[in-house]
């Protein structure tokens, strides 16, 4: 069950009261997959632990990466030795701590006469991997022949091709691996709340004492008082050094990748594959759920961070690598499904050129105590907020000569990941479909449910149970596969809008674009009962949603962005 405090959207308005009323150890502000990590090890090693994301939680980077809880293999190129065996490392802990959000797949590194790779660079360079990522023997790389690879992916451009490797990659839905490890550290005590925006930071004679911070759902103002206060707001993070007048030296850099959907039937990919372009760049194509996406781009954003936008000059490029490395299949404009675009912050320092911008993290601390964290990747999330809150008990223990445990999240599993861990997993997801085929739901169904949401299927279980004897009208028009989620994601994911839900709590916008606009309306109804909207909130939360599903679609033609697909 969730700790003391809940987290349901009906239960926000508490949480926040409580947060105006209390004092904390440390107060988080951002709620992307840093600061959820930064709650949860906070909440376990016994601070008083509060968190506030002025969007939802994982609306930022944490939900528009390329999905991948990957080891790094391209840092190697870059010579980031020490990068890759960090990450590596990690991945195999965030799967163990959450199968129902990780899964293992196969990559396929073709190698084409005139490429970046060859033969010798390939199994070099994939060995070295396996050794410094402590890849585990089922999954370390095998070179394969000509035959081999066109057997493992037929579409592969024929022309050419020297062979491949094969390694494994972690496939994720970033936002609910937010999301779940999020509601652990609600499980274990921290309180954390959505669409809560600090306006202002707070001090006591200099020092970093607080933020005031605005409930955009009512308007209404929170004071929130913190012995520490965390900068983890991701694209955002200058934003509060520039208030707490400590941004200098390094400041962020953004850059912004694009990924586009499409049906599998138009793209049939069988398995995952990871190529070069002409130009030098990397690209991912990646079979999920009947669909196929390809990305990402790797250019400079100086736009809108919280609404970055494909351009058609982004979707042209991403085509025109699909269309070169898998002549066959012959992708048009008409053939995108979806899209979407996200921005990375990356660490950038005065004076050093564009193809020195770090992808590795730092944390920095300013002369009012504001600790900062900048940087990293999704993968290294654990470990890098292992290092942040070292750093807080240290300075909790420098001001009040108060101890705190030690780090212990490398073995506490995520919100839904009680499944015995990857050993049990299998195992885990056939009983479930049978205990759900027994309470009358499809074990398509029972399946699908377990598979996204862990050991917590058991709660969706139990809601189904309780909609199919007692389903109002409102939840009786939708399906039950769509009902039951939807109830789950607002009685205890804090879902508050239609995107919320479709977006980051089911990836639906996505990977099931025509089902969100055919239950789009049945949703926002059950929605707008439950929580009690009014006409205005119903209008401004189903415009919201049509904005992202045009914008998954269409391209902006001009956008404010140095080098439009210029890689850095």
């Amino acid at each position: 069950m969730m700790g003391e405090q809940g987290f349901a959207a009906q239960e926000r308005t508490a949480v926040l009261e409580r947060m105006g009323r209390e004092h904390f150890d440390i107060l988080i502000i951002g709620g992307g997959i840093t600061g959820a990590g930064i709650a949860l090890d906070a909440a376990d090693r016994g601070l008083k632990t509060a968190l506030v994301e002025m969007q939802d939680f994982a609306a930022g980077t944490s939900s528009r990466s390329t999905k991948l809880v990957h080891g790094g293999l391209r840092y190697l190129k870059q010579f980031e030795v020490k990068m890759v065996a960090e990450v590596g490392k990690e991945r195999a802990i965030v799967f163990e701590n959450g199968p129902h959000v990780t899964i293992p797949e196969r990559m396929l590194l073709p190698f084409h006469q005139g490429g970046t790779f060859n033969a010798f660079t390939t199994s070099i360079g994939l060995l070295v991997y396996d050794f410094l990522a402590g890849v585990k023997r089922s999954e370390r790389r095998r070179m394969l022949d000509i035959q081999a690879t066109l057997e493992r992916e037929p579409l592969l451009k024929r022309e050419g091709l020297k062979g491949s490797g094969s390694y494994v990659e972690y496939r994720t839905d970033d936002a609910r691996l937010t999301i779940e490890v999020m509601k652990e550290a609600v499980t274990r005590g921290a309180l954390a709340v959505n669409y809560a925006k600090a306006d202002k930071l707070l001090y006591d004679s200099g020092r970093i004492s607080g933020a005031s911070v605005t409930d955009r759902i009512t308007g209404k103002p929170y004071e929130i008082r913190a012995s520490l206060v965390i900068n983890a707001a991701g694209p955002w993070v200058d934003t509060l050094r520039e208030m707490d007048r400590s941004k200098e030296g390094k400041v962020l850099r953004l850059t912004k990748g694009i990924h586009l959907v499409f049906d599998a039937e138009r793209f049939p990919l069988q398995q995952a594959v990871y190529f070069d372009t002409p130009d030098g760049r990397m690209v991912f194509a990646i079979p999920r759920d009947g669909k196929t996406y390809a990305g990402t781009t790797d250019t400079v954003y100086e736009g809108d961070t919280a609404h970055p936008r494909m351009t058609a000059e982004d979707r042209a490029y991403v085509l025109q690598a699909i269309n070169g490395m898998f002549p066959d299949v012959k992708l048009t404009v008409a053939d995108v499904e979806s899209s979407w675009a996200g921005v990375r912050p990356l660490i950038y320092e005065d004076g050093k050129s564009p193809s020195e911008i770090s992808r590795k993290d730092e944390i920095w601390e300013s002369r009012s105590g504001l600790i900062t964290i900048a940087g990293g990747k999704l993968t290294g999330y654990r470990k890098m907020s292992e290092l942040v809150v070292d750093r807080a008990v240290r300075e909790l223990g420098r001001l009040r000569g108060q101890s705190f445990r030690a780090c212990r999240t490398r073995h506490i599993p995520i919100s839904g990941g009680n499944v015995g861990g990857s050993a049990g997993w299998d195992a885990f997801v056939s009983k479930q479909a049978i205990a759900g085929a027994a309470l009358g739901l499809s074990p398509e169904t029972a399946r699908a449910w377990a598979v996204r949401y862990g050991s917590n299927v058991e709660r969706l279980f139990a809601i189904a149970t309780r909609s199919m004897k007692n389903a109002t009208e409102t939840e009786a028009a939708l399906p039950i596969e769509v009902r039951v989620p939807l109830l789950y994601a607002m009685e205890q994911e804090m879902t508050v809008t239609p995107s919320d839900f479709f977006i980051r709590r089911t990836g639906a916008l996505f990977f099931q674009i025509d089902e969100v606009k055919r239950w789009k309306q049945a949703v926002i109804a059950l929605m707008s009962e439950y929580a009690g909207w009014s006409a205005e909130q119903e209008r401004q939360y189903t415009t919201e949603l049509d904005a992202y599903l045009y914008e998954a679609v269409t391209p902006v033609e001009v956008e404010a962005e140095p080098g439009a697909v210029k890689a850095i």
